[in-house]
């Protein structure tokens, strides 16, 4: 009884892990971690990984032994079965890079109003004179990202792969007096582009006229 016990530990521990890959894959998992492109490679991964678990299980090759680290890396799935993932944008955020590189564009051809959080931190970048935008309508959603040397902003975080190239953006927000932003609350803002001053240096600021608290979006990571 022992013996076929342990000539289970490695199938079972790889059909884990295969119904690891096809629950995220089905659910909304894999977008708290990696860009929808990539999830159908990461679907069929689990129909090969439950597949080579089938055919070991079938061969019914006889251990001598228990493999400790199949069995542990069996239980290890399991939690990440019943745990589903929730990272904090946020903290993610305070340790990276925010630097956009040459995906930084200019574009003027959407309306203010239609604009996202990204699209507007991708035309600031590009040409950041604020006198250009003031008074322009905004209407964004995203995280609140905690900042070293300031108040919170509003951000989003950027992918070409997955969280491990994550680039945070953020817009700088007026919050209203009395209002208590709380890192990774999602929030919506509606109001109207302004400009501050802030070390002698003009800089564009979103001036909210309505603040609603938002679920997370179902798809939180942007390209």
């Amino acid at each position: 009884m022992g013996e076929s016990l342990a000539a289970l530990i490695r199938p079972l521990a790889l059909a884990l892990w295969g119904a690891v890959l096809l629950v995220s894959t089905l659910t909304s998992r894999l977008e708290l971690l990696l860009r929808g492109v990539f999830h159908p490679l990461v679907g069929l991964s689990g129909v090969v990984l439950l597949a080579i678990a089938l055919q070991q299980a079938l061969q019914g090759r006889r251990e001598r032994h228990w493999n400790r680290s199949w069995a542990l890396s069996g239980l290890l799935a399991i939690a990440v079965l019943l745990l589903p993932p929730n990272p904090s944008f946020s903290d993610l955020a305070s340790n990276r890079n925010s630097d956009l590189g040459s995906d930084v564009e200019l574009d003027f051809l959407l309306p203010p109003g239609q604009r996202s959080l990204t699209d507007w931190v991708r035309l600031l970048r590009s040409q950041p004179d604020p006198q250009l935008y003031n008074g322009d309508p905004v209407r964004i959603s995203g995280f609140v990202l905690t900042q070293p040397d300031g108040p919170p902003q509003l951000g989003r975080l950027l992918v070409r792969c997955c969280l491990a190239d994550a680039t945070p953006i953020g817009l700088p927000v007026r919050w209203p007096s009395g209002f208590s932003a709380q890192p990774d609350q999602w929030l919506a803002i509606e109001g109207r582009m302004g400009v501050d001053n802030v070390a002698g240096q003009q800089r564009s600021v979103v001036l909210p006229e309505r603040i609603r608290t938002i679920p997370r979006p179902a798809k939180p990571l942007e390209p």
